[in-house]
């Protein structure tokens, strides 16, 4: 397994690279993409023309425009070489770009050497992937795109066709009952406050979790994503000085908590199952 799980942390590290792209630009391309519909619906002079997706423009400093290069492009390498800083106009080059392809590496190294390198482990990585994109386009924009969402959610279905994870049943109810169950808490919690307690699309990420891992692990990912979010705002609160009112991104917690559920899950259906009995 060792041959497997190095080519995984690899291929992870490049996979990193490519969702900071993916991080960055979707939010862009949906904001674009509003701006466009809004000005036709005005009858006005459409903002953006230009093409912009995952592929073009190539990659620029955001400082001075320098197009970043082939060898400038090469996960962890390229940013240790220029030592953090662009090749031209020097400007720091925030540490989270390699931290996200070093967590993306070492997290893809870990599913393999636990799930194999077959379709499961395969399945594992896709999971993974998605996921690590929608932790950092919700923290930074409190969205998470349907783009994303979707897609996770179809293919955990397309999955469990054959039980790869769980039963296609189980997995049909769990995406019903994900939904359902932040819908339900999004629309009390709206009643008796008058405000909204989060988005549409943690329903759909967490449908997508019951997708992948059945209606059985839903309470406990959404117990896990719970306590956390609690403890980390709470202590932004209270360290950071970050105001009550602003709002705390409950995608990335639920990510977490169904990344937990797919390493560990055996164990906490074990465990939760012995606290009913």
């Amino acid at each position: 397994m060792l041959a497997p799980t190095i080519a995984a942390i690899v291929l992870g590290l490049l996979i990193g690279s490519f969702l900071n792209v993916v991080i960055y630009r979707i939010p862009v391309m949906m904001q674009r993409e509003s701006d466009n519909y809004v000005a036709n619906e005005l009858g006005k002079e459409l903002p953006h023309t230009d093409r912009f997706n995952l592929m073009v423009p190539r990659s620029r400093c955001p400082h001075c425009g320098h197009q970043i290069t082939a060898l400038e492009n090469i996960p962890l390498i390229s940013w240790l070489f220029l030592r953090g800083k662009c090749s031209a106009c020097k400007a720091p080059i925030p540490l989270r770009y390699p931290a996200i392809e070093l967590f993306t590496g070492l997290l893809s190294g870990l599913l393999v050497w636990t799930f194999g390198s077959g379709w499961m482990g395969l399945a594992t990585l896709l999971f993974a992937w998605l996921l690590v994109a929608m932790t950092f386009i919700d923290y930074d924009t409190q969205m998470l795109p349907d783009d994303l969402t979707y897609p996770l959610l179809w293919a955990g279905l397309l999955l469990n066709i054959n039980g790869m994870f769980v039963p296609l049943q189980e997995a049909v109810i769990g995406a019903a009952a994900g939904y359902l169950a932040l819908w339900a808490v999004y629309w009390l919690f709206k009643l008796a406050t008058g405000k909204e307690g989060m988005g549409y699309g943690d329903f759909k990420l967490l449908a997508a979790l019951g997708a992948w891992l059945g209606w059985k692990m839903l309470p406990s990912i959404i117990l896990l994503s719970s306590v956390v979010g609690a403890v980390v705002g709470i202590g932004l609160i209270v360290v950071a000085r970050r105001g009550r009112d602003k709002p705390i991104p409950f995608g990335p917690y639920l990510a977490a908590a169904g990344m937990i559920a797919l390493l560990y899950g055996g164990p906490i259906l074990r465990y939760t199952q012995n606290l009913l009995v």
